[in-house]
């Protein structure tokens, strides 16, 4: 089912970002997993869900199989905005535009570099 998220196309480029050398460095420095609960337009309203996975180095869609390290939910355009460095992820989460369940330590790992930088079109 196609996805009606505006972070969807930026996932799709993390998968093709992982297979590059750049990628699969990345796996090897940060080597955790997160889900992300993603919403179109309010936090926990038709919520679609993707994994980052930095040990195998891959995205994928539907809830994780297992335990994520964290799990960060948030609105398409917070997502969006964090990816690109827009939106600082801690005065975001202190401010309740994103929540998070898990390992702290391992969220404060999830920062924009991990994105790809995005293509000019």
């Amino acid at each position: 089912m196609a996805s009606s998220l505006k972070s969807a196309a930026l996932l799709e480029q993390m998968k093709l970002h992982f297979a590059t050398e750049e990628g699969k460095k990345l796996t090897k420095k940060i080597g955790l997993v997160y889900q992300l609960n993603i919403a179109p337009k309010k936090l926990g309203v038709d919520e679609e869900i993707y994994v980052v996975d930095l040990k195998e180095g891959k995205v994928t869609k539907g809830p994780y199989d297992g335990k994520p390290d964290a799990t960060f939910s948030f609105t398409d355009s917070d997502f969006l905005a964090m990816a690109s460095g827009k939106l600082n992820p801690q005065m975001a989460f202190l401010r309740g535009a994103i929540k998070i369940k898990g390992s702290i330590s391992a969220a404060q790992k999830f920062t924009p570099d991990i994105f790809p930088k995005p293509s000019k079109l």
